[in-house]
């Protein structure tokens, strides 16, 4: 396949920069936040995206992985011949706003601003699935391309990403050869993603007055003296696994601690827990911390005549991609060629779906997406508008370059 060559700035494919931005005002407009209760989710959402597909022709998947949490996945072929398989992934799910009176715009207006584009989700990342659709369809009405696209707009990536696990484990993730999540990274094209483990220790006593203290066994002192345990050890890592180049330090952190009612403070109670995020990187044996945090938990308990007990509620590992694959290569090339600027590279805070499609289907995998790195889950969320059209030019860009590589090229 051929195409008008680029100049710096500017892609070399038809995108529909008017319409791209619009789509993403679109979507944020949608408030697809996961709650049942209220009646919310990605089925809004997603039923905007299949229908932007279909409007460029595609014919999209619509598969609920949960009761109303669909995916939505279409497959573009070039009709250029033979080919891999390319992946552009996205979803569909935004959290909370929290408080509104917090905002200084409507979370769910779609205000553009002195150029910026504002709203939950405006950058993670409905910016990114508006980017990435209409920059498959520029490459499409360009021409012929040979081998295929598969776009994906999945559900439940802030939650226990059923969206990816469920299209990981599907015949359609079978022969992708590579994939470009499109989170927000500012710019980054992020190679390596943190490994996440979720861990709650329980610790049960016995219940008494609280005048009575000697007829209790009090669990709320053994979450204090893990705690205590716990930075020790997170002391420990960081000295024993130092810091990554693109992903910075382990980190162990207590998020939550539950005890007691707090309208019954002449209580001791029975019941105390306490939640720990713990963000990893690839040098780091997940089953090992967990034993060790096991082990410490159980000694606690011992010392302070409780019982432990220990649940992991989500586990997903660090992930790298070597800066040498094709996918990489081609976006490193795709942005280069719209920007005119020299690729900068880095790494993911937190896990993506990308972290899934590498754990369940071995899918080398790329991060890099319109917003801020650190804005997602904010306040006055916001992204540039420029950035939007930016980005859908270099994903045309990038699935041109990688789906053009010489046959042969390693996956």
């Amino acid at each position: 396949m051929t195409a008008p060559p680029a100049t710096p700035g500017s892609g070399r494919f038809p995108v529909d920069d008017t319409g791209v931005v619009a789509f993403t005002r679109e979507l944020v407009r949608v408030r697809s936040v996961h709650e049942p209760s209220r009646g919310h989710g990605e089925e809004e959402a997603a039923a905007l995206v299949a229908a932007k597909m279909r409007e460029f022709g595609w014919d999209p998947e619509v598969t609920e992985v949960a009761p109303g949490r669909p995916n939505v996945v279409a497959l573009v072929e070039g009709g250029g011949g033979p080919g891999p398989t390319l992946m552009f992934e996205g979803h569909t799910d935004v959290v909370t706003e929290g408080h509104r009176a917090d905002w200084s715009v409507d979370p769910y207006g779609g205000e553009v601003r002195e150029g910026r584009l504002y709203g939950r989700g405006s950058a993670d990342m409905k910016s990114g699935v508006a980017a990435m659709l209409y920059g498959v369809a520029a490459l499409r009405a360009a021409g012929p391309f040979p081998g295929r696209i598969r776009v994906c707009a999945l559900a439940d990536e802030e939650g226990m990403m059923l969206g990816a696990k469920d299209f990981a484990a599907s015949p359609a993730a079978a022969d992708v050869d590579g994939a470009i999540v499109c989170e927000p990274e500012d710019g980054e094209i992020c190679l390596a993603a943190k490994g996440a483990i979720r861990v709650r220790v329980g610790f049960t006593g016995t219940m008494a007055h609280g005048a009575m203290p000697q007829h209790a066994h009090n669990p709320v002192p053994a979450v204090g003296a893990l705690l205590t345990e716990l930075a020790g050890y997170a002391r420990e890592l960081g000295h024993q696994h130092g810091a990554h180049e693109h992903l910075g330090r382990v980190s162990l952190t207590p998020t939550v601690v539950r005890a007691g009612d707090p309208d019954q403070v002449n209580v001791i109670p029975a019941h105390a827990a306490v939640h720990l995020d713990v963000r990893t990187l690839p040098t780091v044996d997940h089953t090992a911390l967990v034993a060790r945090v096991r082990e410490l938990a159980s000694r606690v308990a011992a010392e302070h005549s409780v019982a432990a007990d220990v649940t992991v509620a989500d586990d997903r590992p660090a992930v790298e991609v070597d800066p040498d694959a094709p996918v990489v290569v081609a976006l490193a090339e795709a942005h280069r060629s719209v920007t005119g600027q020299q690729p900068r590279y880095g790494g993911v805070p937190g896990a993506t779906d990308g972290t899934i499609l590498t754990r369940d289907a071995r899918i080398p995998n790329v991060v890099y997406g319109p917003g801020g790195k650190w804005i997602p889950h904010q306040t006055d969320e916001f992204v540039e508008v420029a950035d939007i059209v930016r980005f859908a030019h270099v994903y045309a860009e990038a699935a041109h370059r990688f789906l053009n590589r010489p046959t042969g090229a390693d996956r």
